[in-house]
């Protein structure tokens, strides 16, 4: 177990290598997709003003604890962050930039539906600040739109991306892929036609039923058929690495494709451990303060989160990791990752982790590579990406 001046003494880099983002979370959206666990609700009236102010106020109390700090990201995220009014996008801006000073390349990425009402507010967002936007595309075809719970249709979709790109430099879009019914053959000729609709960066999930989803609920009774089975599933991961890669858009993420240097800065934050404030519902932060790290949370329920918030914090709990716990949280985000993991930064965490031993066996079956100090999974790796760490983590 390494001493608390060890492992203290690697913190300082967390935040100044990792770098430093802002995570916004928006709760609310018109529909509860099918698929989704994330933290959101479908709300008829949202009080603009007074969301915006309780997360500005959030920004201004998280900023009082990192002071001197350099923000590299800001990254609103949901729910639906499209349903924001562009000025209470502003605002929280606004009091970001009062807080921290902003890097000279600063990220600030909205997620949006590809609904025409949330395209036609792309121009405010922009004047807001917003410099990219992630479009929630998850399908090119009409009938897995509907499976999937979207409210969109294809050419919907179609015209949000030319929107987006016509307003903004960096642009991306998600799509799911492993869905009912869905052959090898119908998963190349959407993923080209993506590949050709796409600006510089794609997010290609694949689905994934989550406990307390109405797809958990269905596939529980039966009611969830033609999910493609694992060796179909590792077919259409290894098809997307390939076309994908033919597109110079490789992988640098287990389901982030980028064009050189259009990498998503807000996510590297999280995968290179570096540090962020999290406001809003639901929201989680990592903050290095004073040679400890910390986990903090925010109350999820929207209600209870901005009484709470008004109230002086919308923060419900925090705790600080220790050195095992940062250790297998580096390992676990940066093994996400195509650049290589620092063995060095790792064994100050936690000597114990990462035996030589475990490493030579991993190499040897093809799951690791290594180069002097530096690890990274192959994509034969990434694939069996938790049975690796597992191995490695004392």
């Amino acid at each position: 177990m390494p001493s608390a001046s060890s492992w203290r003494a690697a913190l300082p880099e967390t935040w100044q290598i990792g770098g430093f983002g802002l995570y916004v979370h928006w709760p609310f959206c018109e529909a509860k997709c099918p698929y989704c666990d994330f933290n959101s609700h479908v709300t008829r009236e949202i009080d603009q003003s007074r969301w915006a102010h309780a997360l500005a106020a959030e920004v201004r109390r998280a900023a009082e604890e990192t002071p001197g700090r350099v923000l590299t990201s800001i990254f609103f995220g949901g729910g639906t962050p499209s349903l924001m009014a562009p000025e209470t996008v502003a605002v929280v801006i606004d009091a970001a930039r009062a807080a921290w000073t902003f890097s000279n390349d600063i990220e600030i990425t909205l997620e949006a539906n590809p609904r025409s009402v949330e395209a036609a507010k792309f121009r405010g967002f922009r004047e807001a600040g917003v410099n990219r936007v992630s479009l929630g595309v998850q399908s090119l075809r009409e009938d897995d739109l509907r499976r999937l719970g979207r409210l969109h249709d294809v050419a919907e979709a179609r015209k949000a991306v030319e929107v987006a790109r016509a307003e903004f430099d960096r642009v991306s879009f998600d799509l799911i892929y492993a869905r009912q019914g869905q052959g090898l053959d119908d998963w190349r000729s959407e993923l080209r036609e993506a590949l050709e609709m796409a600006a510089d960066h794609l997010s290609l999930y694949q689905l994934t039923i989550e406990p307390g989803t109405a797809f958990w609920d269905r596939a529980q009774v039966g009611r969830l058929r033609g999910l493609p089975g694992d060796d179909l599933a590792a077919d259409m991961y290894e098809l997307t690495q390939d076309l994908c890669g033919e597109a110079g858009m490789a992988a640098y993420e287990v389901s982030n494709h980028a064009q050189p240097g259009a990498e998503s800065r807000h996510n590297l934050i999280y995968w290179r451990q570096g540090d962020w404030v999290g406001v809003g519902p639901g929201a989680h932060g990592r903050l290095s303060i004073g040679g400890l790290r910390q986990g903090r949370v925010a109350h999820m329920a929207p209600g209870r989160w901005i009484a709470a918030a008004e109230a002086g914090s919308g923060e419900e709990s925090r705790e600080t990791l220790s050195a095992a716990d940062m250790a297998a949280e580096y390992l676990m985000m940066g093994f996400r990752i195509s650049e290589p993991l620092d063995l060095v930064r790792l064994r100050k965490l936690d000597p114990t982790a990462a035996p030589e031993e475990k490493l030579r066996d991993l190499v040897d079956l093809g799951l690791l590579t290594q180069a002097d100090q530096g690890i990274r999974t192959t994509p034969k790796g990434r694939m069996v990406l938790n049975a690796v760490i597992s191995e490695l983590l004392p």
